[in-house]
């Protein structure tokens, strides 16, 4: 097995000329604007993009829908409890009322007897 051989100047410059010139053919076969194959794949980019903006519209529509409903869910839920709420207080001030109309009843008759027992 040989040696590696250090190249000298001129194989340098041939191989950095080389490289030079295979870098401007590969940037000269690129396509231009009027190439059909460039106008296909540039009209793929842009039905590709606005399919994918489509969906992204989609998807923010979708959450801002889940968003109201769920909005909507938790005002249905406070109303809910409130009106719970307010019916739990008017039975508790039924039952009061009528707690305090059967004490009286009760005192009442206790009353009455008593006022019955001294005559």
């Amino acid at each position: 097995m040989s040696a590696f051989k250090h190249p000298d100047f001129n194989e340098r410059m041939k191989a950095a000329a080389s490289a030079r010139k295979t870098a401007l053919e590969k940037f000269r076969e690129r396509p231009t604007a009027s190439d059909p194959e460039f106008a296909e794949r540039q009209a793929g980019k842009a039905a590709a993009r606005a399919a994918r903006d489509a969906r992204a519209a989609e998807r923010r529509s979708a959450r801002a829908a889940e968003k109201l409903a769920a909005q909507e869910a938790a005002r249905l839920a406070a109303e809910a409890a409130v009106a719970a709420r307010e019916a739990e207080l008017r039975e508790q001030a039924e039952r009061e009322l009528a707690l305090k109309a059967e004490q009286k009843a009760l005192r009442d008759a206790r009353y009455a007897a008593r006022k019955a027992k001294k005559r």
